[in-house]
């Protein structure tokens, strides 16, 4: 018989940054009923209306070791569901993904409930905070322009040339 040759291990690791995990989770949590929001609070939803980002990870905060994971999340619940269901369903979900894209373990899921809204609630948030948000960008955008015309019919008027006098 012949002696296979061992060839030599490659060595080196794999991580995960908090980013990525955080990732996985917020897009994992989409499917979950009952959940409205995972929520950063106000700021974080005024800059998801305002700037045109990657806010899956919003209110989603985690430690990734090498082995596990603990997850800390901020969520809007729906009016009239069951929250401990949701809270189990979110555990569940997040487990499975982690678990099926990592192998990582997830030790801890701590949900933190800051808010209850109907459906329709929520919806008219969103929709309410879009408005404000471009009523804001609209004015700025305004004063901006009058501004600028100022500025210019000023420089304009420096500027002019005038007939020399003769005397």
């Amino acid at each position: 018989m012949t002696e296979m040759k061992k060839t030599p291990s490659i060595k080196g690791e794999l991580k995960y940054t908090d980013k990525v995990i955080e990732k996985i989770v917020g897009m994992a949590l989409e499917s979950v009923d009952g959940l409205l929001a995972v929520s950063g609070g106000f700021f974080s939803d005024l800059k998801e209306k305002l700037i045109n980002t990657d806010t899956t990870r919003d209110g989603v905060n985690v430690e990734v070791g090498t082995k596990q994971v603990a997850v800390d999340l901020d969520i809007v619940a729906e009016y009239q569901k069951h929250v401990p269901t949701i809270y189990q369903s979110i555990k569940s979900v997040i487990e499975t993904e982690i678990k099926r894209m990592t192998d990582l373990e997830v030790v801890e899921v701590n949900v933190n409930v800051v808010d209850i809204k109907t459906r329709a609630q929520h919806e008219a948030d969103t929709v309410s905070l879009q408005d404000r948000v471009s009523d804001v960008t609209s004015s700025a955008v305004d004063f901006t322009s009058n501004q600028a015309d100022k500025a210019a019919k000023g420089i304009s008027n420096l500027t002019e040339t005038k007939e020399p006098r003769v005397i």
